[in-house]
């Protein structure tokens, strides 16, 4: 399953390339500046520009699981702001030091839904927000967020990664680059960790075990994304991500898939505001 979902991801994210490439062909434009200008200049009178859309994505049912869903999501990022007396955030396309939210939902996990995990507490849905800081170049970029997760499991998780980035034409920007993702003790305990009591529920199927917190995956994530018209965005995402450390050892795991795949698929508009 895991061959079959590598494939159609890989699938998916050619055509979405070469389908913004056809476009530019048969309706060209130029969104942009010629050359890159001073934030200043770009966002002149703007305070706050930002990215709102939505997306379908496609990922496991749960962590560790080998079998995957289908749902809806929400697309969210902060490309500039100026804070009076405070100095300003991003810049032109998105180049430079930028800060903004990071936001995460990781859906229930319940037994009555999976026979397979018969006998293991239901998790209910968590919640993650935090912050998240990358510096982009023309080439090249890195970033890191860190959340509080509350709801289903509670602690500390967060993700880091670089990419390397090719603009083909000034409309369609591609990346590509390593993962990494971590997790505090009480968050992996909440997800990995099987109680003696659990494993009792379970006749056996799943051992005791005990996560501790650490890193979490290691991975690859690739994305295209295409300005269909100034302003407006169709965009592609694509990860595979391997469970390592307490949470590849988890008998949940171990019962599931240590490869967990994701795609997601959606459309965006940047929005500019006024505000000071």
């Amino acid at each position: 399953m895991a061959l079959r979902f590598a494939s159609v991801v890989a699938t998916t994210l050619f055509a979405s390339t070469a389908l913004a490439s056809a476009a530019d062909v048969s309706v060209p434009y130029d969104p942009a500046p010629a050359a890159p200008q001073p934030a200043a200049d770009y966002y002149a009178g703007d305070d706050l520009v930002f990215e709102l859309g939505i997306k379908g994505v496609v990922d496991p049912e749960y962590l560790g699981s080998d079998d995957y869903r289908i749902l809806p999501g929400a697309i969210f990022s902060i490309e500039y702001l100026n804070l009076p007396g405070l100095g300003s955030f991003g810049g032109p396309d998105g180049l430079g030091f930028s800060i903004g939210p990071s936001f995460n939902v990781v859906g229930d996990r319940k037994a009555d839904d999976h026979p397979e995990l018969t006998g293991l507490d239901d998790v209910d849905t968590t919640y993650e927000a935090g912050i998240k800081v990358s510096y982009e170049w023309e080439y090249a970029e890195v970033y890191g967020s860190a959340r509080y997760a509350f709801g289903g499991a509670e602690g500390f998780v967060g993700d880091a990664g670089a990419n390397v980035i090719a603009r083909p034409t000034e409309t369609v920007t591609l990346k590509l680059g390593p993962t990494v993702s971590f997790a505090s003790g009480d968050y992996m305990e909440d997800y990995f960790s099987v109680s003696p009591a659990e494993s009792v529920a379970s006749g056996g199927r799943f051992a005791a075990y005990d996560a501790g917190g650490g890193f979490k995956s290691v991975g690859v994530a690739a994305s295209a994304r295409y300005e269909f018209t100034p302003d407006w965005f169709l965009n592609a995402d694509a990860s595979w991500d391997r469970l390592v450390g307490d949470a590849a050892d988890s008998p949940i795991v171990e019962a599931g898939d240590k490869n967990q795949y994701s795609f997601s698929l959606g459309i965006s508009k940047r929005f500019s505001l006024d505000l000071f």
